[in-house]
């Protein structure tokens, strides 16, 4: 299933808005962004073989591991990686389902969560 890049925004921004208010209103200072696929740099660095690996990636300082020393710093970022994605899925809603997935597991990384809690949360 392909989509066009305002097809897959549109579903990564329904995901965002789905988020919980008290998640939302605690993340600031985050960008997120589409890319088609991540780059062989990224997959070497972090020991992956394919792109379609990589469904999405936090890169930050989670919030629980900032202290007062953190401040006029770049915004976190959180990408999804669109390609991989869809190669994944077979329907426009698989598709929004996987974004959704890939978001909160991203989200559950800017707030510092143990892949044991995100698997909940990707479970709720």
């Amino acid at each position: 299933m392909k989509l066009t890049r305002k097809e897959f925004e549109a579903i990564a921004i329904s995901a965002l808005e789905g988020l919980p208010q008290s998640l939302k209103n605690r993340m600031e200072n985050v960008d997120v962004v589409i890319e088609d696929r991540a780059s062989p740099d990224l997959l070497s660095e972090m020991d992956l073989r394919s792109p379609s690996d990589l469904l999405g990636l936090y890169q930050g300082v989670p919030i629980d591991r900032r202290g007062f020393y953190y401040g006029n710093v770049l915004p976190d970022k959180i990408t999804l990686f669109q390609l991989p994605i869809e190669s994944i899925c077979h329907t426009k809603e698989e598709i929004g389902e996987k974004v959704r997935e890939v978001v909160i597991h991203e989200v559950g990384h800017y707030f510092g969560l143990d892949e044991e809690k995100l698997e909940e949360l990707e479970d709720d």
